[in-house]
């Protein structure tokens, strides 16, 4: 764990290439290798989290090569056969685990599926309960709900489930992906409210260039057809990351500077794009292009009273942008913040008090009021990537802001702070 002190920042802009989104490199990974035929995967993220899924799969034989962002996968045309290693460890990437431990259902074999301490405390008990329902054995070694987990695979079948909606979308993304493979047909139904709807967008836009059909009926019931097979595409492009955007976008809207953002557009299919609406509403300017934005400021910002529940990624870019917004942000139903990779509601009210703002908070929301004056602060990410990026923007105010763990954005972004300060005019 190293920590990294921030000097004081003035200046933000130029034009930076995004690195490929993690939720559609580790789609895009898992899916190839379930394919038939060959794909060549371009603009790959090369993070903690799609190497955790790189390493999974080449454990389950599946051949990747590898050059720079770029991986050549030959799929099984099918079902991953038994390994011989069938103990897996997928760090704290939630989406790795849980589109893994959905495929490894199809798989004859008693798997062991675990993570760091900070995925032992993220529940897989709504994906693990509609994998039982439809055949799947699954034991919990230590606590019930969390990883690690033992699951004897190859009796998945479809059918009728459902699944809660209220915790994470990954449960459902991970059902939609394996279950075209299943003989029979499977519907799932939502239970409750369905968060991070977005996400969904990805994962069906994916599997359809996959050659696979699926619907829904408002995200409240899916349609899954079995007897479906994974065929390559050729060559897929992996958009550059919405989430890790936003705060390059954010900081150029604090100093009102111009930055352009290469590899999202009005043609992105990530929800977090739904950021740049956000900083319209907070007074930036923003302008849209297929491949790229632009995001400047000529007046105030202000403070916003929004729900972002689609967006809960680029909710905390938007927590740590109220220290520079006039009035009170609230941020409202973002539950599944508490259980992502640390409790971030904790985390971004724990780090915003610091720094000297008036936060209050719910169960789903978040209210800030900027102080006058923006305090120098520790800030403790509790090993969330999210968290340690969101607080660079803390820089643009005050000296001697330290990130305690900045390390731990090798999670999606290695190599973050010095591509943010590097933009920012400093060595």
């Amino acid at each position: 764990m190293t920590p990294i002190t921030l000097p004081r920042l003035s200046h933000f802009g130029g034009e930076f290439d995004l690195p490929g989104s993690k939720s559609l490199t580790n789609r895009a990974l898992l899916l190839s290798a379930l394919a038939s035929g060959t794909t060549r995967l371009h603009n790959v993220l090369v993070s903690e989290d799609t190497s955790r899924m790189r390493e999974a799969l080449a454990q389950l034989g599946v051949s990747l090569q590898e050059d720079g962002n770029e991986v050549l996968v030959t799929g099984v045309g099918g079902i991953f056969e038994s390994p011989t290693n069938m103990d897996f460890f997928l760090g704290n990437a939630g989406t790795a685990i849980r589109p893994l431990t959905a495929a490894l259902a199809h798989t004859p074999g008693t798997f062991r599926i675990d993570g760091d301490d900070y995925m032992r405390e993220r529940p897989i008990a709504h994906l693990a309960d509609a994998l039982s329902s439809l055949g799947t054995t699954i034991q919990y070694e230590a606590k019930t709900g969390y990883p690690p987990l033992l699951l004897t695979g190859g009796t998945l079948r479809g059918g009728q489930v459902s699944i809660p909606g209220n915790i994470s979308s990954q449960f459902l993304t991970a059902l939609l992906m394996s279950l075209p493979l299943c003989a029979q047909d499977s519907t799932i139904s939502v239970t409750g409210e369905q968060v991070s709807t977005p996400y969904l967008d990805i994962t069906l836009s994916i599997m359809a260039r996959f050659g696979i059909h699926a619907t829904h009926e408002n995200y409240g019931l899916f349609r899954v057809p079995g007897g479906q097979h994974y065929l390559s595409p050729g060559d897929f492009h992996i958009e550059g990351d919405a989430s890790s955007a936003s705060y390059f976008l954010a900081a150029a809207a604090i100093t009102g500077e111009t930055i352009r953002i290469n590899g999202i557009g009005d043609q992105s299919v990530q929800g977090d794009v739904a950021f740049l609406d956000v900083l319209e509403a907070m007074g930036a300017n923003v302008s849209r292009h297929d491949d790229h934005v632009d995001v400047s400021r000529d007046g105030p910002l202000m403070a916003v009273d929004l729900d972002l529940n689609h967006i809960p990624d680029a909710a905390m870019t938007v927590a740590a942008l109220a220290l520079f917004a006039e009035g009170k942000t609230t941020i409202r139903n973002v539950y599944n913040w508490r259980v992502k990779e640390t409790d971030r509601m904790h985390a971004m009210s724990e780090g915003l008090t610091r720094l000297g703002a008036s936060v209050k908070t719910g169960d789903d929301w978040i209210a800030i009021s900027p102080p006058s004056v923006i305090q120098p602060a520790n800030i403790n990410p509790y090993g969330d990537h999210r968290v340690a990026m969101s607080f660079s923007l803390a820089a643009f105010a005050t000296s001697n802001v330290t990130i305690l763990d900045a390390d731990c954005t090798a999670k999606t972004f290695p190599g973050y702070f010095d591509t943010f300060l590097s933009l920012a005019g400093t060595d």
